[in-house]
């Protein structure tokens, strides 16, 4: 590898359980590998659209010779929808999707050749894909574009992100 060698983690993927104590939680948030650090994050929930982000944020990575942050944002939604309260509340939706994907990453032999972690998050999409940027101090923030009615209606994840975000995003179509 030209420039400098990226040390190997010992651990190759991390999830961070934000429903489990809550001290241990905001630890874990604020603690990055700095393996990972100017480091690629992309945004990945499964769909096709996300494969297709992480296909090229692997590529990103390898390139640069940095390691990959995935990251998975569990549900949050707002109580207003059901009780139609203010101001609005959120409820943590169990997720159990960071789970199954981080087996699926972990036996993914696209994934053998850069170094990566999976971290989960709850909440805005946007502000968490930004917010890991910012504690890895990203190089580039990679995420798919949205698809289908519900990006149309409330406004696509890409389209938000690379208006508030102070790092290079790219889209992937």
């Amino acid at each position: 590898m030209a420039g400098h060698e990226l040390p190997e983690p010992a651990d190759r993927r991390q999830v961070a359980d934000p429903s489990g104590d809550p001290l241990a939680a905001e630890q874990t948030r604020h603690s990055c590998d700095p393996a990972f650090r100017h480091g690629v994050v992309v945004g990945f929930d499964g769909s096709t659209s996300s494969e297709r982000a992480l296909a090229y944020a692997i590529g990103m990575a390898v390139r640069s010779g940095s390691g990959l942050i995935i990251v998975h944002v569990a549900n949050r939604l707002p109580t207003t929808v059901w009780a139609g309260c203010e101001p609005p509340v959120f409820v943590d939706v169990p997720d159990h999707r960071t789970e199954v994907l981080g087996l699926e990453l972990a036996c993914a032999d696209y994934l053998a050749e850069v170094p990566w972690i999976l971290v989960e998050r709850g909440g805005d999409i946007c502000h968490e894909l930004e917010e890991v940027g910012r504690e890895y101090a990203a190089d580039a923030i990679v995420v798919g574009s949205t698809q289908g009615i519900v990006g149309r209606i409330f406004g696509s994840v890409a389209g938000r992100l690379a208006r508030r975000a102070r790092r290079p995003v790219v889209v992937i179509p």
